[in-house]
């Protein structure tokens, strides 16, 4: 059995005295905590359907949005969260097109531009204390006014290439629901806090921290983690199956009794889902995506064969897991000599199913005889080392994981380990993988015919494929004769011990390798090595458990726990030792649950710089796991304790004192600065939206509100990449700019919402046009103040806002960014413990500060002493030196250091009581990212460009159709372009005072002709060198980069002219309509190798509008050519016109003139033929009256014609 604690004792005296020494030795400041409940927060995940039933409980899984959402906003009919003014946005695929929703009741339709979608999950947040029952105490602090506040913090992905790495964190106040189970109660029974559990693209991995607001009971702050499991998917029925293998429901004793620890391997913050292998005979595995608050046993569905061949060494078949590594979407194991992997359904992360159906096989003809972590990941991708034997012995199988997708390359490329470093047998037994090097340092073991087997490290660079060795292990373990430590320089003496490698450690923060085995090793360059004597040599170390914030965890073989602060050269045992006797024993006498008279360590791991151990325990033969805490202060000060004590005899009694090595009594941290700056963190603040009912209590749809808010206010976040900057800095400005004038008229001329002060523009909604005037946004709050919103719910949009202004929290940051030149400074104040002379407290309290890289990051210390407080104040200034780090995109490619701040003499001695147990003091380590910050960019100032324009060239046209998100300039004018440098983590935007190079791209004569430029048209196009005739702009500033190519510009530079030349697209540009040519040009404007303030290569690409081009000159003339001799055709039959116009107006009268005669003719001989056939029949006497009538009439109408044609003859002109 390997017990991870003692075998259970009967409670001897000297174990009550040490236990009761320890109480007695508690501080007096804890007196105020001790007397205080202890409480801790509940979370549980819960879907839509699942909420307010009680003991429910979910898991990650979906990761689609849900459009159900967008029903309840049906119900707001008179509120202020129409975005209709964000309709120049592009969505996404993710957040779906923009639609046109009725979100009135019925005969009020409004106008939505975007569907408002949700989150598949909610946050259920209760709160317990010891001895008392929670569902009263819930209750009671709704009662009290107590609100749990929820920060999540998304994790930046691995693929930087897909998804824009920032440090996201979104604050949600939770809102009370009661419970749907039945209740007797009038006013609630059972009830929790709820909030939306969000999710973001390329995250898969979630903090949640819960803390108080301040009323109510004292309840510590805690952490959670909830990630999404890409290994599990839901059935037709709704339940939920793995998909790496089947579960296994009961946890058999002999899977864990007498089994080894084994340690856990995964990717550092980025794996959500991790594995744990090594149940003996099966081909099973513990997965948990808590972090082992809650776990599952899976069988694995893999074939379980192994086809031995004849370059294979014969090994023993057996089902065990015996390597297991978990990354950021893949998971890899290794039975027997055979590795698998298995990547799961993440959406979010490759924005389709790349999920794996079964697990694959890889280097199947190889012989795996060990796979090595890579615990961080580099370049957008993740790595896995698998070592070889047989055949490939001497070869290093380098895997690649990128977006889920594994490849694997053989390393070296040339000739094996062995070859290169001339030996002929060699076996690798370890490897460790230094990202920002590229470079691979490999632990390898010689058989040497002539004499025994001896070790070396050895250097392979993968980018010149090249071997070199480090360093030759000395062959037995020097004796170091009482120190803690001792330099390995070949002239020591050495034991009897053989040194037995086992393999390495890397820490890339601080450079920090160490070589383990029946020893310990480290070193900061890889080549000079010191032996930590306090470790004994008859142990031999099975793994190391590195935090990689200066702590590291030692397993041997026999189980025990060693632990190393990094930065001192004391190695501390935890088990079995006398501190852990008395925690146990403490445990006992508080009767608690995680300890056991039988128990098994599984594992051993670091959380949020604090370890903990998965532990079997058996109690009443019983069998359980857990995770369980490994208090190191408080063992190590129990220790010190026991050891460091005198009685002494003070009159008839005995008087206890203790030695204090720590040489303070207070130490705080001062003069922090605003941490956003260092830390990149971007926060966001949401509270629930307010509901109409008494008790305070939230609805369904009021839950659902909350979700469709906190959905749309990450989305407008996420869609903040507009190369044309917004005049105000601000993510959510085209939310609330208009959040006063948010209404729409109806069809009847019903006012249900706010107009714009914009002209209206066409609505893309039938039926619906904007109101001619504002509505205050002080009636909403009328409405709600008198109980009257729609839907019972009241939405603030002043409860939606991004924070800049987050203060210090008396602590060093997680991280910290320094670009080129900044610095990061702060103050260490230190108390010494009794009252001494100015010379002994300079003497006695010393600060030192360790580089992991001096050569890029210098420290300043500054000291005052205090004596009339007897303390000294610290000022600590961190620097960068402006020449370690080369230009990268923001947040791309950051070289990793760090800073260690270390009170001398403090290591293991000094400590800090807080709520939360004793925390050690006087060692502080900092991380140090060097390079481009997350959340820098360059955006085109249009606002300020269109003004300074303006000014310059006396006159401003714009293009005759008007866009307000793309301006045109005219193409006549000098165009001056000025550009900002935006901040999204602190909200600075100011002016761009570097120098930048500007570059047409593209271009096309409309937006959907745009198309991109070669390399060698973009040279022609933009280079003063360029003699073909195909400039399209030119400037009077003489400044170029060093080969010439291209020029140099910067904000005060004398502007851009456009030429436009004969071979340049943008040359003889044909108009289609009346008005001018125009042209948009694709420009890229970046300050790589030309600037050199700053570690950012700012990269901006923007569409330009010019209108006004002008012709070419030969088409310029043809057009002339032609209008002229139009204009002189026109003027030419102008004059002939005159002079012909009185004879052809003569023709004419004479022509109507006989037109008229022949009509009337025709008519009158017309009437008279009917005449006559009508009276054909009467006398003879009237018959002669009639054509004598006849005839008098036809003279007379003849004579009349003729005296009129005389009459026109006379009148008419002489020309």
């Amino acid at each position: 059995m390997s017990p991870a604690g003692p075998a259970w004792p009967r409670l001897r005296v000297l174990q009550a005295l040490w236990a009761l020494l320890v109480v007695l030795l508690a501080p007096w400041r804890l007196w105020a905590i001790k007397n205080t409940q202890e409480c801790t927060w509940q979370v549980v995940l819960n879907n839509f359907e699942t909420v307010g039933k009680k003991d429910a409980s979910d898991r990650f899984v979906d990761q689609e949005p849900l459009y159900t959402v967008d029903k309840v906003f049906s119900l707001l009919v008179d509120a202020p969260i129409d975005p209709d003014e964000v309709r120049g946005l592009v969505s996404g695929k993710r957040e779906r097109s923009w639609t046109c929703t009725p979100l009135g009741s019925g005969h009020l339709p409004t106008l939505s531009l975007q569907t408002y979608l949700g989150f598949p999950y909610y946050l259920k947040i209760n709160y317990s204390c010891k001895g008392e029952s929670s569902e009263a105490l819930v209750r009671k602090g709704h009662l009290t006014g107590l609100k749990p506040v929820v920060l999540v913090t998304f994790q930046s992905p691995v693929n930087f290439h897909r998804w824009k790495i920032e440090q996201l964190q979104i604050q949600m106040e939770a809102a009370p629901f009661r419970s749907k189970e039945r209740c007797n109660a009038e006013e609630v029974c059972l009830m929790s806090w709820y909030t939306p559990m969000p999710i973001k693209n390329g995250s898969v991995v979630m903090r949640v921290d819960v803390s108080s607001n301040g009323l109510g009971p004292f309840i510590p702050n805690k952490r959670f983690r909830v990630n999404i499991n890409g290994f599990l998917e839901r059935q037709r029925d709704n339940t939920l199956q793995f998909t790496v293998g089947n579960e296994l429901f009961n946890l058999i004793p002999r899977y864990f009794v007498n089994v080894p620890s084994r340690p856990l391997w995964y990717t550092v913050d980025q794996a959500p889902v991790f594995i744990l292998g090594g149940i003996p005979e099966e081909k099973a595995i513990l997965l948990t995506d808590t972090n082992f608050k809650d776990f599952f046993l899976v069988e694995l569905s893999i074939d379980s064969c192994w086809v031995g061949s004849f370059y294979c060494p014969p090994t023993s078949f057996t089902a065990t897991i015996y390597d297991a590594i978990a990354t950021e979407s893949t998971l890899f194991i290794r039975q027997n000599q055979l590795i698998y992997y298995f990547t799961g359904t993440y959406t979010t992360l490759h924005e389709s199913n790349r999920g794996s159906e079964r697990w694959v096989r890889v280097l199947a003809n190889e012989c795996i005889k060990k796979l090595c972590p890579v615990h961080f990941h580099s370049n957008g991708s993740e790595y896995v080392m698998a070592l070889t034997t047989g055949k490939h012995e001497g070869y290093v199988h380098f895997g690649t994981i990128t977006d889920g997708r594994v490849s694997f390359e053989l390393l070296p490329r040339q000739r094996s380990v062995c070859n290169g470093i001339l030996v002929v047998n060699c076996s690798i037994t370890w490897a460790v993988f230094i990202a920002g090097d590229y470079n691979l340092l490999l632990l390898v073991e010689i058989e040497d015919p002539s004499t025994r087997k001896y070790f070396q490290v050895v250097s392979y660079d993968l980018v010149s494929d090249y071997l070199v060795v480090l360093y030759t292990i000395p062959e037995f373990i020097p004796d170091a004769r009482g120190l803690e430590f001792l330099m390995v320089l070949g002239t020591e003496s050495y034991t009897n011990f053989p040194m037995v490698p086992k393999g390495m450690s890397y820490n890339p923060y601080n450079n920090l390798l160490f070589i383990w085995g029946n020893f310990l090793l480290q070193s900061y360059n890889s080549e000079n090595f010191i032996y930590l004597a306090d470790f004994p040599k008859e142990l031999s170390i099975k793994y190391l458990v590195n935090s990689f914030y200066g702590d590291t965890a030692i397993v041997t073989e026999t189980e025990e726990i060693w632990y190393l602060l990094e930065g001192s050269y004391q190695v501390y045992k935890l088990f079995p030792s006398k501190g852990w006797e008395v925690h146990v024993s403490l445990q006992v006498m508080q009767q608690s649950s995680l300890y056991a008279p039988n128990e098994t360590m599984v594992t051993l791991f670091y959380e949020d710089h604090r370890l903990y151990q998965l532990v079997y325990l058996i109690d009443n033969q019983q069998g359980r796991l857990v995770k369980r805490l490994v208090p190191v202060e408080q063992l190590l000060m129990y220790q010190q304790i026991s050891t460091d004590y005198l009685l002494e005899r003070q009159g008839s009694h005995l008087t206890l004192s203790f030695t204090n090595f720590c040489p303070f009594t207070v130490m705080r941290l001062r003069d922090l600065p605003n941490p956003q700056i260092y830390t990149r963190q971007e926060r966001y603040r949401a509270q629930p939206p307010r509901v109409l009912e008494p008790g305070g209590f939230h609805s369904d749809n009021s839950l659902a509100v909350y979700q469709g808010l906190v959905y749309y206010l990450l989305w407008l976040h996420s869609k903040y990449d507009k190369p044309y900057a917004d005049p105000v800095h601000d993510p959510t400005w085209r939310w609330w700019k208009n959040k006063k004038q948010d209404q729409v008229r109806g069809e009847g001329g019903e006012s249900v919402g706010g107009p714009s002060p914009d002209p209206p523009s066409p609505s893309p909604c039938p039926g619906t046009v904007f109101a001619p005037h504002p509505v205050p946004q002080d009636y909403y709050f009328y409405l709600a103040s008198n109980w009257r919103s729609a839907g019972s719910v009241h939405v603030d949009m002043a409860s939606y806002e991004k924070i800049y202004d987050l203060k210090a929290e008396n602590e060093l940051p997680e991280r910290i960014f320094l670009d080129k030149g900044t610095s990061y400074r702060f103050s260490v104040f230190l108390t010494a413990g009794e009252p001494e002379p100015l010379c002994t407290v300079q003497s006695k309290v010393g600060l030192a500060v360790v580089l992991a890289d001096p050569e890029c990051i210098e420290a300043v210390v500054k000291e005052k002493v205090l004596v009339n407080r007897n303390s000294v104040l610290f000022w600590v200034t961190l620097s960068d030196k402006r020449f370690c780090f080369d230009q990268g995109i923001s947040g791309h490619h950051l070289m990793k250091t760090s800073m260690l701040l270390k009170v001398v003499g403090s290591s293991g001695h000094c400590f800090q009581n807080t709520h939360q147990g004793p925390r050690m003091q006087g060692n502080l380590m900092v991380p140090v990212l060097i390079g481009c910050p997350p959340g820098k960019r360059l955006a085109f100032d249009i606002t300020y460009t269109l003004e300074y324009n303006r000014l310059q060239n006396k006159h401003y046209f714009d293009c005759v159709h008007v866009d307000p998100e793309m301006p045109c300039f005219l193409f006549r004018d000098i165009f001056y372009p000025f550009f900002l440098i935006q901040d999204l983590v602190t909200g600075d935007s100011g002016s761009f005072q570097g120098s930048y190079v500007l570059k047409v791209v593209g271009g096309g004569p409309t937006l959907d002709t745009i198309k991109e430029y070669s390399e060698e048209d973009i040279y022609r196009f933009n280079s003063p060198l360029d003699k073909t005739g195909s400039l399209i702009w030119t400037t009077r500033n003489t400044t170029t980069t060093e080969d010439s190519a291209f020029n140099i510009l910067s904000h005060n530079s004398l502007g851009i002219e456009w030429l436009c030349m004969e071979n340049s697209p943008c040359h003889d540009t044909i108009p289609h309509s009346i008005f001018a040519s125009e042209f948009f040009f694709k420009v890229l404007v970046s300050n790589r190798g030309v600037d050199k303030s700053t570690y950012c290569d700012y990269q901006l690409t923007f569409q330009l509008h010019i209108h006004g081009l002008p012709l070419s000159a030969r088409r310029a003339f043809l057009i002339l050519m032609v209008s002229a001799s139009l204009i002189v055709g026109l003027v030419i039959l102008y004059v002939i016109s005159c002079l012909l116009s009185p004879y052809v107006v003569k023709v004419c009268n004479v022509l109507c003139w006989k037109i008229n005669n022949i009509v009337a003719w025709e008519s009158y001989i017309y009437s008279v033929a009917s005449d006559t056939r009508a009276f054909s029949n009467t006398s003879g006497t009237k018959s002669g009256e009639s054509s004598g009538g006849i005839s008098r009439v036809v003279s007379m109408v003849a004579g009349e014609n003729k005296t009129d044609t005389k009459e026109t003859l006379r009148k008419k002109p002489i020309s």
